[in-house]
């Protein structure tokens, strides 16, 4: 698996630190599942908008 280091403020990472500590799991694997909630939402997005383009195409060639 591959390293990054990425640079917040520590306010910031002493809350990633509570609610990885509340969950039991490390502040890796929160902010992996973050990462991928985030993707998985931006698709979403992409196909929602991919859809409504497509009708508005559709009502222009009627």
């Amino acid at each position: 698996m591959a390293r990054v280091l990425i640079s917040m403020p520590e306010e910031f990472l002493s809350k990633i630190d509570q609610v990885a500590d509340g969950e039991n799991r490390s502040r890796s694997e929160l902010i992996r599942e973050a990462l991928r909630t985030y993707i998985y939402k931006q698709k979403v997005r992409e196909n929602a908008t991919s859809a409504k383009n497509a009708e508005i195409l559709e009502s222009l060639l009627e």
